[in-house]
């Protein structure tokens, strides 16, 4: 057999191809294998907080849906908080369920809420009941929010039952209607 002879040429090639490769699997175990976890771990993050983030987008879609809708089904009591309370206007839209409705002067209650709170004691003469939850519904419609207090005198007098009741009318203070009134200006400014 022949010995196998390298030319010089050949033996500086064969050098460099191991030195290259020895170079490449040290370069490679060295920086990029640990440079590929920290990537996978970056991207396994990257994909979770994806995720997160389509869940909590769907959940302010959902609940921004439920905005609208609500504010759309309660407009006029939204709009209500807006509107100042008129004893004679009140008296004129529910005169049709009582044959005697008198409202007391109106006390601001001193209590430190973001609306105004006023107290409406009334007295009516009522012919049934019935009438009077009729009266209990138009609240729910009319131009102010109103709560009533419970409890709700009801006394027989002849043919007609005196009735007396405390009425809680919620308006906006002047403070945030100011404050409203001012980003709303601000609003329209920057369009």
């Amino acid at each position: 057999m022949k010995p196998f002879k390298l030319s010089r040429q050949n033996l500086y090639l064969l050098i460099i191809t191991l030195f290259l490769l020895v170079f490449v699997l040290i370069f490679a175990f060295t920086v990029l294998i640990p440079s590929g976890k920290e990537y996978r771990q970056a991207r396994a993050v990257t994909n979770r907080h994806s995720m997160e983030l389509g869940e909590y987008e769907q959940l302010s879609d959902q609940t921004l849906g439920e905005l609208k809708s609500l504010q759309e089904k309660y407009r006029n009591v939204i709009t209500a908080f807006d509107n100042d309370f008129d004893e004679n206007r009140f008296i004129s839209q529910n005169k049709k369920y009582f044959q005697n409705l008198k409202v007391s002067k109106l006390s601001k209650m001193e209590e430190k809420q973001p609306f105004d709170l006023y107290e409406v004691n009334a007295t009516s003469k009522i012919d049934s009941p019935v009438v009077f939850y009729n009266f209990l519904d138009s609240l729910n419609k009319s131009d102010w929010v109103i709560g009533v207090n419970f409890p709700i005198h009801f006394k027989r007098d002849g043919e007609l039952i005196n009735s007396s009741f405390t009425m809680r009318v919620y308006a906006l203070s002047e403070d945030r209607n100011k404050t409203v009134s001012l980003k709303e200006t601000n609003t329209t400014k920057q369009q």
